[in-house]
């Protein structure tokens, strides 16, 4: 169950330890790690020592806030997120975004790793989200006294921040980044997807697949917060030709297209 004073006891916390007033938040994606590098005057806060906060399981998830300056904002960056298959519920999850929003950010911008089931699109191309579709089984929305958070029927029609994705095809285009737009399908994980399950997302017009995102958008647009989410493509799914996961191939793809990822979200961070 999710209490206002378990959010005040972190958000108080985060305050205390200097995380002061950020504008921009951001959640990085599976072996999405590098953007923290370009973070001047750093503070920051490991999530075993946050009040009420979970704690990231997954080894390519070091499980830390890092706030600094970033593209001539305050930011609070979120490395390491959480996801369902960790055995998390979706208050969890989603948990950190209502964090983030408590501190003061008017912003959030979200990446992750996903395969390419929309095969125009190769390893190693990054994807705005322009839609989703929800296969996680369940809403981060779906419990007792959430009106008391924001609206319980929240709208779904437009997602994804609509000017933030226009800075987003801009920085794009400005730097030779070939972005691609398109649906992310989120499921729970942790297997991969079956030959069939990858020709059933292309039916319903997936263009991309991964196993997190959706619920933190959920809360996001629950809390009346704008937000934007690129997709690295780390593998591409053809049911016709489909080779043996590989992660640490994933965590090489995902390694080498992000300096695309740190060019966009350091561009879009500038023109808010």
């Amino acid at each position: 169950m999710l209490s206002r004073k378990q959010l005040e006891n972190s958000i108080d916390y985060l305050k205390d330890q200097g995380f002061d007033a950020p504008e921009v938040g951001i959640v990085l994606g599976t072996g999405l790690g590098q953007l923290v590098d370009k973070i001047e005057n750093q503070k920051v806060a490991h999530y075993n020592n946050i009040p009420s906060f979970p704690l990231a399981t997954v080894e390519f998830h070091t499980g830390k806030l890092i706030y600094g300056d970033l593209g001539g904002k305050k930011v609070v960056v979120m490395q390491g997120r959480f996801h369902l298959y960790e055995g998390y519920d979706f208050i969890d999850i989603t948990y950190p975004i209502r964090v983030m929003h408590g501190l003061g950010i008017n912003n959030l911008l979200v990446s992750n790793a996903a395969g390419a089931i929309n095969l125009d699109m190769k390893k190693g191309d990054l994807m705005l989200i322009d839609d989703h579709i929800n296969l996680q089984g369940g809403s981060p929305l779906a419990f007792k006294g959430v009106s008391d958070f924001g609206e319980r029927f929240t709208d779904m029609s437009a997602p994804y921040d609509a000017t933030m994705n226009k800075h987003l095809q801009d920085v794009a285009s400005d730097h030779g980044i070939n972005l691609h737009t398109g649906v992310y399908a989120s499921v729970v994980g942790p297997q991969l997807e079956t030959r069939a399950e990858y020709r059933m997302l292309k039916i319903m017009g997936a263009d991309a697949v991964g196993m997190s995102t959706v619920p933190e958008i959920i809360v996001a647009n629950h809390l009346n917060l704008p937000v934007s989410a690129v997709s690295v493509l780390t593998d591409e799914c053809d049911p016709d030709d489909l080779a043996p996961v590989n992660v640490p191939e994933i965590i090489e793809v995902a390694g080498k297209a992000e300096p695309k990822m740190v060019q966009l979200f350091q561009g879009v961070i500038e023109r808010l």
